[in-house]
């Protein structure tokens, strides 16, 4: 007779998803490491995101950016600009409403809370604002996060420049820095993303996913492409002992 599923819904039919412990002897994963941008959000970007709250175009700077005539924090300073051009005086403050209304994707409070009832600790590693970061931790309970941060000065105001806290070029320095800190290894780590810059985290962890991917070099890294408007769908790669077929995962989100 088969082993029941390890996830199930409870009886009056709510989404909340239910797990037993597992030891840690038990668990095949310590860590999952999100992607932020794309992956819990429904943007693109937390930057482009304010840039649309903001009514501006960074095309240029993008452009810029992309064709390697500027840094990444000739970028930000370009993007940040653009912001106290139209709004002098512009905050912090200013910059954290937006993320108020910043689209999320569906079911992440069901998967923090879910990962974290089974002792699997839940880190961001994004390449966005670290304001909208420092808010899902919050909103949601995950463990820790690193993004890019925005100066300001004692008043609170934007000076201009960011502060840069991780390469883009190479996010999987960040998942061996998460597996260090919580005491666990490669193969027990999980990274979930949706880009190209999310591959080297793949690269450093035990079990990839590619979550609605945006190119075919991200889902043809992953172990698993998910596509889905829910992220709990990759609980079932993850509280499971026996996995569908690597590459079998692509599936819209049944409700």
């Amino acid at each position: 007779e088969p082993a029941p599923s390890p996830l199930f819904h409870n009886p009056d039919g709510n989404s909340i998803l239910y797990r037993e412990r597992i030891s840690r002897s038990m668990r095949k994963y310590d860590l999952v490491c999100f992607d932020m941008d794309g992956t819990l959000t429904t943007v693109r970007s937390s930057w482009s995101w304010v840039h649309d709250c903001f009514g501006v175009d960074n095309e240029p700077a993008y452009r810029a950016f992309v064709n390697g005539e500027i840094d990444e924090e000739e970028f930000m300073r370009r993007d940040i600009g653009l912001w106290m051009k139209e709004k002098p005086g512009v905050t912090i403050r200013d910059i954290a409403k937006t993320f108020q209304t910043i689209p999320l994707i569906g079911g992440i409070q069901e998967t923090v809370a879910c990962l974290e009832d089974n002792g699997i600790r839940c880190v961001i590693i994004s390449g966005g604002i670290d304001l909208a970061a420092r808010m899902l931790k919050d909103e949601f309970g995950f463990d820790d996060y690193l993004a890019d941060e925005l100066c300001c000065d004692a008043q609170g105001v934007l000076t201009g420049e960011g502060k840069r806290n991780l390469d883009l070029r190479d996010k999987g320095v960040e998942v061996r820095r998460f597996i260090e800190k919580y005491g666990t290894t490669e193969e027990r780590t999980v990274s979930i993303g949706n880009s190209y810059t999310d591959i080297p985290m793949f690269k450093n962890s035990g079990l990839s996913i590619a979550f609605n991917p945006t190119d075919p070099y991200t889902s043809e890294a992953a172990d698993y492409t998910v596509k889905s408007d829910n992220i709990a769908d990759v609980l079932d790669f993850i509280l499971t002992d026996d996995p569908p077929e690597k590459k079998s995962g692509m599936r819209p989100h049944q409700a």
